[in-house]
């Protein structure tokens, strides 16, 4: 999608998301963040560092990072990230990931949390079936994209993710 059509479809989302009171939250791109008024960013390794998004968002903003290792996950929050996307967990075909960072682990997820000190999402390949690992190893929820949007039912797919989530909490 284009940067307008980004634009376009952002605008809709964050009127939807303050009528909600839920907090919008722009992958990858602080331009985008800072043209929606969102409540935050999550950056990558290859993005822009926190300290960018910080000076363009505000301190208040929310900042998210991913990270597949303990020191990326130290260096982020020494940079000032509010919380961790660690991942892909299991693997994930939602996007490209370099062969080293795909399939993780659950005890990744633990390496990390023992690490840091702000909450950890694990993210890629997870599903209502394999979260309750994850949650257990450590990390306060989970990031699904192909779990809820390829389900038959999205609706009931979200559901059972979160009782799983919520159980294993």
């Amino acid at each position: 999608m284009d940067a307008r059509s980004r634009y376009r479809v952002g605008r809709q989302l964050r009127e939807l998301t303050a009528d909600a009171d839920v907090p919008l939250v722009v992958n990858d791109r602080i331009d985008l963040a800072v043209a929606l008024d969102a409540d935050g960013v999550h950056l990558g390794q290859t993005d822009l560092p926190v300290e960018v998004a910080r000076d363009q968002l505000g301190p208040d903003a929310i900042v998210g990072v991913s990270a597949a290792t303990v020191a990326e996950a130290r260096a982020a929050v020494d940079a000032g990230a509010d919380y961790l996307g660690v991942g892909a967990v299991y693997g994930t075909s939602s996007k490209d990931v370099a062969e080293e960072r795909d399939g993780v682990g659950p005890e990744r997820i633990r390496s990390i949390t023992d690490a840091v000190d702000v909450p950890v999402v694990g993210i890629g390949g997870i599903s209502a079936e394999n979260a309750k690992p994850v949650v257990e190893a450590g990390a306060s929820g989970v990031a699904v994209i192909s779990a809820i949007t390829a389900a038959d039912d999205p609706k009931a797919a979200a559901a059972a993710l979160q009782e799983v989530v919520e159980r294993a909490r």
